[in-house]
């Protein structure tokens, strides 16, 4: 997502980086090629042009500011507007009722069973007893794709499949879940057309049926405009309350990411970037604006990180590292973790200064299998005391994890190069310098 309007934005952004003032030429020359930029993200025109505009004004209230740099102050300034376009400030979910009701709705095709499934488990790992709802009961497949869902994420879900009547299947399974002592109740409905007037008119009876503490919009991002405009009409409808856009990691302009608050005056609450259960993000308009600009998503790669990393783990190979003690079932250990975060070009651009130059790269999720593959293939003795491999075990290695000497040797090497960086780090720490030791620990 994003990838092209990160390119542009830092083009146009050039444009006034090295000059020695503000003047409305330069200004106006980098607004346009930003709106330009947002129009071409598929950024609603109005809304490109109402931020740009913003952007230029304060862009010029400023010019009267001495010793500032053209370029850092508009960055400054797009990535606030840019911030506040998106709703500023991250809104929570609401979950005050006994139990608290979520109604999912969107569009079919869009991922809310997918979706329900992820925020199940997301709200799981809070502590809260969850319980999931078939609503669904056109789609023949649908209840059987939430079971498979809830299964996966380890959360029981209701079903009435003799019942053919949505409302009543809703309030059974809330009065199932005060009985069994469920925190929250996601509710999974039919996908709809906003055109489909019967259909809409359920959803609207099943809300006020069981009067949800919030009710969610579920909008494939691919669909561009489309979606900020099917969300409109679904508002005017339903009045949800927070917007999940999915499927951000597809090939989108991400202009429904910049639009849809602006023009529906609903919050965007979640984002889906991928199929697996845990790739669901609570949305925060100024990391986003960041990663649009560059600049990186360093709270939420730690975030992830702190997800991720088992604690008991780490403290284990801490304490490994500064024994100059780093073998290979760790390095096996470091991989396993590393993936939990996510898809790695993800997780790179993450890094300040790295959208741009991941945009073209391919990174291969299959890379660390042959690696974890020659480790498993190893005795635990081997993997301990590497060096002790000589080219009859190293054969023997390659044939087990189908690869190749030369494939072993390259992992070895690596291993090699990390334990020299490991023990100079040490001794480094050693001579007081225990700044490097601390951030590697």
């Amino acid at each position: 997502m994003f990838d092209n309007l990160v390119t542009r934005i830092d083009k146009a952004i050039k444009t006034i980086k090295g000059k020695h003032k503000i003047t409305e030429i330069n200004v106006a020359a980098t607004v346009k090629e930003i709106r330009r930029a947002l129009v071409d993200a598929d950024v609603n025109y109005k809304v490109a042009k109402d931020v740009t505009d913003r952007i230029r004004e304060e862009a010029l209230g400023r010019k009267v500011l001495i010793n500032v740099n053209p370029g850092e102050l508009l960055v400054k300034i797009v990535e606030d507007e840019l911030t506040a376009l998106m709703g500023g400030e991250k809104e929570d979910i609401k979950l005050t009722s006994k139990p608290a009701i979520i109604l999912m709705s969107g569009l079919q095709g869009s991922g809310k069973t997918t979706f329900s499934g992820k925020l199940a488990r997301f709200l799981k790992k809070q502590n809260k007893q969850v319980l999931l709802v078939a609503c669904d009961v056109y789609r023949p497949a649908a209840i059987e794709q939430l079971k498979v869902v809830g299964g996966q994420v380890d959360v029981e879900v209701y079903t009435e499949p003799e019942n053919k009547n949505p409302v009543s299947i809703a309030q059974n399974a809330i009065k199932y879940a005060k009985e069994n002592n469920k925190n929250v109740v996601i509710i999974d409905t039919a996908g709809r057309l906003a055109i489909d007037e019967e259909m809409m008119q359920e959803i609207e009876q099943v809300k006020k049926a069981i009067n949800p503490d919030e009710t969610l919009f579920v909008v494939d991002a691919m669909t561009g405009q489309d979606a900020v405009n099917t969300a409109k009409t679904f508002n005017e409808r339903l009045n949800f309350d927070g917007v999940v856009l999915t499927k951000l990691d597809g090939d989108t302009r991400g202009g429904a990411a910049l639009s849809i608050k602006a023009v529906v005056e609903k919050p965007i609450k979640f984002v889906g970037m991928g199929e697996k259960l845990d790739a669901i993000d609570v949305f925060y308009p100024n990391r986003m604006a960041r990663r649009i600009l560059d600049m990186g998503d360093v709270v939420s790669l730690v975030e992830k990180a702190q997800e991720a990393f088992d604690e008991e783990e780490s403290k284990r190979l801490a304490q490994k590292l500064r024994q100059n003690k780093f073998d290979l079932s760790d390095f096996l250990s470091q991989i396993q973790q590393i993936k939990k975060m996510g898809n790695i070009k993800d997780v790179m651009a993450m890094l300040p200064g790295m959208g741009k130059m991941m945009k073209d790269v391919e990174v291969d999720e299959n890379s660390f299998k042959p690696i974890e593959a020659i480790i498993y293939s190893m005795t635990p003795q081997e993997r301990e005391t590497p060096e002790i491999l000589d080219g009859n075990r190293k054969k023997r290695i390659a044939k087990g994890s189908g690869t190749s000497v030369q494939e072993v040797n390259k992992l070895l090497k690596q291993h090699g190069e990390m334990q020299k960086m490991i023990k100079k780090m040490n001794n480094m720490s050693k001579k007081g310098n225990r700044s490097m030791m601390n951030l590697f620990g």
